[in-house]
């Protein structure tokens, strides 16, 4: 059977080969990757803080002078005259002035202000008493500059920043003098806010940070990057370094400090690595590209002598699975002597389980088959009446035109159909009377009896329905749980129908056997309420004796109902409710 495919056999070096190839390939990739990756990220490293910290120096610088610019602003304010005058008016009437003079008075300020704020373009420029109190404000950011401030600080106030519930603000106050007479003090004031950080990212070309008391003022940091700023994080920033933010790796220098407000600069080390990482992959992808495709070459040519095979045989195992069709053995490739080593395997093995399944079955059947016989033996006018119902049932059933399938369930499931009787007495099975109410509920649990015998036997699962229900009737009155109808299965109506001809037309100890004629009209007169209207008609088709007049003379079929309620039941027949066991209830 081998022979031509042990003269080809396959060199089975060639898969190892091409394993440990692809296997080499792949680990010089990857050493040559984490190198060059690890390379390139400790020289951007060094990169980013040289020019962070000389970013840093040129930024503190050019802060120095702002802060100075912002002073001599302040000086040269605090010396307009126009805004002098309008404070030295302020100062001389505007304390005993009524309060509508008072308010002109703060307006004349106010639009001197808002000339000068128009001009030197500020955030916040302020005009205060020389009580301190807050005469007019002007600029971008006058709405920001709050009651909080105007209250608590006096004119004298020149911190190097502002924290207010508005924003954080770097602020320079100077006294406005006449003649050595204070009229009150100019504030001119810069806010630390995103307009202010996105200016020193654009001269820095790093993120900035302003945090102030624990918390973040304003940044040109990602959202993503934000979010990963807790006050635990922020105070470490103070000693600058390396911080891990958001899984990128960030450089951060200080650029301003006071108290608890900072101005930070930082640079993403992953994010400057990234466009030179990205063309050392792109190199490495070539390099890949071009390795694997020589390995690629090599498993076209093992995909016909290995895969292929092994697919074919894994979809002739799967269709074989899914249909469990075990009738035609798996077809060797000739291509690969171990897929064909398999093969055979396979078809050996489901020889075998066809084998062992196939006696199985043939054992239990004849184990099951002996136990009815047997079971029927127990009572000399019973012997047989397993095998009849068995056959009964299947020509009923062809004569209702069912497959093949719900025959053999009709057969099978007939011939176990009074199994459960096992567990009944053979004092109570063979009593010459008729039954007592107590003894006849004994008799009753004879198909529930069955049913769990049966049940642990796979294979009769598709019976258990018939051994179980076929005492069930279609006006509800049957047992063991009065269904009623189309819920009992037909397989389980056409067995009741066949059991109870079999038991009128048998002898027992208390009666003579019926003539068939008189069983078959005693069904057609109970159809639809003891019985199936459908199965006794298809028994009468195939037991018709001389004498029985035919079905539709008899029961038309427009009187014949699935189910009939209780009290629409013919009455006055002493056979009305004939039981199966021939005894009357």
């Amino acid at each position: 059977m081998f022979s031509d495919v042990e003269r080809s056999t396959p060199p089975r070096f060639v898969t190892r080969t091409l394993i440990a190839s692809l296997a080499t390939v792949a680990f010089v990739l990857t050493a040559v990757l984490v190198v060059v990756t690890l390379s390139v990220r400790d020289h951007v490293r060094r990169t980013v803080i040289e020019r962070l910290e000389t970013g840093q120096g040129l930024l503190a610088t050019l802060e120095q002078r702002r802060a100075a610019d912002l002073r001599r602003q302040i000086a040269a304010l605090a010396e307009n005259p126009t805004l002098k005058a309008a404070l030295d008016t302020y100062h001389a009437e505007g304390r005993t002035a009524s309060e509508g003079v008072r308010s002109q008075l703060i307006a004349t300020v106010r639009r001197e202000l808002d000339k000068l704020a128009a001009h030197l373009g500020t955030d916040v420029l302020a005009a205060r008493g020389v009580e301190g109190e807050v005469l007019a404000v002007s600029g971008r950011r006058a709405e920001d500059w709050t009651a909080e401030y105007r209250a608590d600080r006096g004119a004298t106030a020149d911190a190097p920043f502002l924290t207010l519930s508005s924003g954080v603000f770097r602020a320079a106050t100077v006294p406005v003098m006449l003649q050595e007479i204070e009229l009150g003090s100019v504030q001119l004031a810069q806010a630390l806010d995103a307009r202010y950080a996105t200016e020193l990212s654009a001269l820095s070309g790093a993120r900035t940070l302003i945090v102030s008391n624990g918390r973040v003022v304003a940044t040109t940091l990602r959202d993503e990057t934000l979010a990963a700023l807790t006050p635990e994080t922020l105070r470490t920033f103070a000693a600058g370094d390396l911080k891990t933010l958001a899984g990128e790796e960030y450089a951060v220098r200080p650029l301003l400090q006071d108290g608890d407000t900072a101005v930070y600069v930082l640079d993403s080390i992953d994010a400057s690595a990234r466009p030179l990482l990205r063309s050392s992959l792109q190199t490495m992808a070539a390099i890949a590209f071009g390795a694997f495709a020589l390995a690629g070459c090599a498993s076209l040519w093992l995909a016909r002598t290995i895969s292929r095979p092994i697919d074919t045989l894994s979809r002739s195992l799967g269709d074989m699975t899914r249909t469990r069709t075990f009738d035609q053995p798996l077809v060797p490739s000739r291509e690969s002597l171990e897929v064909d080593s398999l093969t055979q395997a396979f078809n050996t093995m489901i020889e075998s389980i066809k084998t062992a399944e196939a006696e199985t079955r043939n054992a239990y059947l004849e184990a099951i088959g002996a136990l009815a016989m047997a079971l029927d033996a127990r009572d000399p006018y019973t012997a047989g009446h397993s095998e009849r119902v068995s056959a009964l049932a299947v020509k009923i059933g062809r004569e209702m035109r069912l497959d093949a399938a719900t025959l053999d369930v009709l057969r099978l499931g007939a011939l176990l159909h009074d199994i459960g009787k096992i567990g009944i007495t053979d004092n109570l099975l063979r009593k010459a009377a008729p039954l007592t109410p107590d003894e006849y509920e004994v008799i009753k649990t004879h198909p529930t009896v069955g049913s769990r015998i049966l049940r642990n036997v796979r294979f009769l699962e598709p019976h258990l329905p018939v051994v179980e229900l076929h005492h069930e009737r279609p006006d509800g009155r049957g047992y063991p749980y009065g269904l009623e109808g189309s819920a009992i299965p037909l397989v389980a109506r056409i067995v009741h129908v066949a059991d109870a001809y079999d038991a009128m037309t048998s002898a027992r100890a208390y009666r003579s056997a019926l003539p068939p004629a008189t069983a078959l009209r005693e069904l057609q007169r109970c159809a639809g309420t003891d019985f199936d209207a459908e199965a006794v008609r298809a028994l009468v088709a195939v037991v018709t004796p001389e004498g029985v007049l035919p079905w539709d003379d008899v029961f038309p079929p427009e009187t014949v109902r699935a189910t009939v309620e209780p009290e629409a039941r013919p009455t006055g027949d002493p056979l009305q409710h004939f039981d199966s066991e021939g005894q009357v209830a």
